[in-house]
């Protein structure tokens, strides 16, 4: 099993595309952040989208068509971005209903299902106090 790496690429393109916007630049393209974050645009648009979709990020056709922020850095949380790319709870139970004869089959769903919910409240307030200005200065200071 492989960890998802959407929530990163997510704030890696809203951050680029903040600090883009600072050096004085108006939109930034898809080609130009896929480069910084070592994927295809394909990948970054996509993403994009969903992002533009939860007023994160917005876009420009025509003639210097572009992304731009729609919000300041210090406006988007990490938990914003994650709830753009990330739908749904972060742990799942069975997609199968387990054995209700067993013990265990009968008594994992509850059990597991607590400590889910607090896995969650905590990442959830983690990601909530943390905003894309906070990762670019981060960013900076490791410079």
């Amino acid at each position: 099993m492989s960890a998802n790496s959407r929530l990163t690429i997510a704030a890696h393109a809203l951050t680029w595309i903040g600090l883009y916007q600072r050096r004085g630049h108006e939109v930034a393209t898809s080609e130009q952040i896929a480069t910084s974050v070592n994927t295809n645009p394909v990948v970054i648009r996509r993403l994009l989208a969903q992002l533009s979709k939860a007023g994160l990020a917005d876009s420009r056709r025509g003639a210097g068509a572009g992304w731009m922020l729609a919000r300041d850095l210090s406006a988007i949380t990490l938990l914003d971005v994650y709830e753009a790319v990330e739908p749904g709870p972060v742990f799942a139970l069975h997609r199968a209903t387990p054995d209700p004869e067993c013990v265990v089959g009968r008594g994992i769903g509850p059990a597991l299902t607590a400590v889910y919910d607090g896995v969650e409240a905590a990442l959830r307030r983690e990601l909530a106090g943390a905003t894309l200005e906070d990762v670019l200065r981060d960013i900076l200071k490791a410079a």
